[in-house]
């Protein structure tokens, strides 16, 4: 899934060595699907990975993947370059902003295509955005809006006809958006 170079293998290994005996490191994309996705390697501890982790040997260490971060972990490449200030490791993941859904993909990932793909291009002729903050137990989609629909006038039309109507037509297992937007801040508003 993952290529991480010899060079990266090797300081990986060499920082790990440093860590208690055990400790690994997991590797998973924050936000992935949207502009915003970061592809992260972090310490992972005995006992601190996922339960749906996926462990891969690696030469001195257990590498964890994200379960969920799979699909934009494809064709990523952790690499370990030398330099005058002792180097640097660099992620590439090429498909970590490339929305990969489909109807098995999770809900918060199909959310934020249809947000990112279709509605946020629109928005963005009034130098706004909507992003998903999360999606509570009764499959409600908590949203924020930000840029020129914050204090927006016609952000409740926005939101119904625009936004709500969208998302639920193309996720149908959810059953309402909520805006959680401060709209008192007008600062940025595209309608006053």
């Amino acid at each position: 899934m993952v290529e991480i170079s010899p060079a990266a293998r090797q300081y990986l290994r060499d920082l790990l060595a440093k860590q208690e005996e055990g400790c690994g490191i997991r590797m998973f994309v924050a936000q992935p699907g949207t502009p915003n996705a970061e592809t992260c390697i972090a310490y992972c501890r005995p006992g601190e990975q996922q339960d749906d982790d996926k462990p891969v040997q690696y030469e001195g260490f257990t590498a964890w993947f994200e379960t969920r971060s799979e699909p934009y972990l494809v064709d990523a490449m952790v690499d370990f370059q030398e330099d005058r200030l002792g180097g640097q490791l660099t992620i590439k993941a090429p498909n970590a902003r490339v929305p990969s859904v489909d109807e098995n993909s999770p809900l918060e990932d199909r959310i934020n295509y249809v947000l990112y793909n279709e509605i946020n291009p629109g928005l963005a002729a009034h130098g706004g955005q909507v992003t998903l903050e999360e999606v509570v137990e009764d499959t409600v989609a908590v949203l924020q809006f930000g840029g020129g629909c914050q204090g927006c006038a016609a952000v409740d039309i926005t939101l119904k006809q625009s936004v709500e109507s969208s998302l639920l037509a193309q996720v149908p297992e959810l059953t309402a958006v909520r805006d959680v937007t401060d709209h008192t801040v007008t600062e940025h508003a595209y309608y006053r």
